[in-house]
């Protein structure tokens, strides 16, 4: 299946040159192709992270859990509802996905063209590359955040950023940066740290025949490890980007969640998370992976 794909992606470019661009500008049509589909199947789990993050303290003992909020969100909003803020997702993750991979292939073979990086090299690499896209990135992660929430009645993505940049400037377009950063970068150091070394242990038992089987499991175990050591973080991004309190910093939202929520709300909507950042992480380097080795480039 994958490799059906790989073979339509050439035809997209036009005169279906692909061969022909720059071997970077190849990761990035790799990465952003591999982003999307990722993004489209995964999104209704990020609806329900988002929601499930910001329930109200007063409904914490209480609170319905995914599975009622997964049905309480189709009978409120019918089945679609679970894809809202779907657009703002794509134009985050569809070039956000392949500027960093792009980024990242740049490295590797700036810094390591002989031989692969050692394991704190990859978790260097990794956050760079992250950063880069994340900054770059960050306006549509603000808007995304804020359609899933439900609770603000922007029409466009448009409008979203031109109210956002009307009443809160340009800072408000980058609301959360530091919680954002304090998410990504360590999140795809350590996915890469992990995933690059379960690929280095099984490489050699396996048939390459299932090579990309092979990928997509080291993919689960790496975003597993990587999705709990940054959620605290991806829960301090969501409550800054939805406040209407202006200048709020990291610290400061750190210590609201902590009184109102206690050490749990840091990790209110882990699972849903989880699921959808691992499989989405493994789904993208699978996909990634198998159109570079098509194209003759080393991922």
């Amino acid at each position: 299946m994958l490799s059906h794909s790989v073979m339509a992606a050439e035809p997209l470019l036009p005169g279906g040159r692909l061969s022909q661009l720059h071997p970077v500008l190849k990761a990035f049509v790799c990465g952003s192709l591999s982003g999307t589909c990722s993004t489209l199947l995964f999104q209704p789990l990020d609806l329900l992270k988002t929601r499930l993050q910001t329930l109200p303290p007063a409904t914490a003992g209480r609170r319905p859990g995914m599975f009622k909020l997964f049905l309480n969100i189709i009978q409120n909003e019918n089945i679609f509802g679970l894809w809202k803020g779907l657009l703002p997702s794509f134009l985050r993750c569809i070039p956000g996905v392949g500027l960093y991979f792009s980024t990242l292939y740049a490295a590797k073979q700036h810094f390591f063209p002989k031989q692969g990086p050692s394991p704190i090299e990859s978790v260097l690499l990794g956050a760079g590359s992250r950063t880069v896209a994340g900054v770059c990135m960050l306006p549509f992660t603000v808007v995304k955040t804020r359609y899933e929430s439900g609770k603000f009645g922007y029409r466009s993505v448009y409008g979203a950023l031109n109210n956002i940049y009307k009443t809160e400037g340009p800072r408000g377009l980058f609301t959360g940066l530091t919680a954002t950063l304090l998410r990504d970068a360590p999140f795809s150091g350590i996915y890469l740290m992990f995933y690059t070394q379960a690929k280095k242990i099984v490489q050699h038992e396996i048939d390459p025949a299932f090579s990309s089987l092979q990928n997509f499991g080291c993919g689960i175990m790496a975003g597993i490890m990587a999705s709990v050591a940054t959620q605290p973080a991806d829960v301090i991004k969501t409550h800054m980007q939805l406040s209407h309190e202006k200048n709020r910093w990291t610290g400061q939202v750190a210590t609201h969640i902590f009184r109102n929520h206690g050490v749990t709300g840091f990790f209110r909507g882990g699972f849903p998370r989880a699921l959808r950042r691992t499989f989405m992480a493994a789904m993208a380097w699978t996909v990634y992976e198998q159109m570079m080795e098509k194209m003759g480039l080393k991922s």
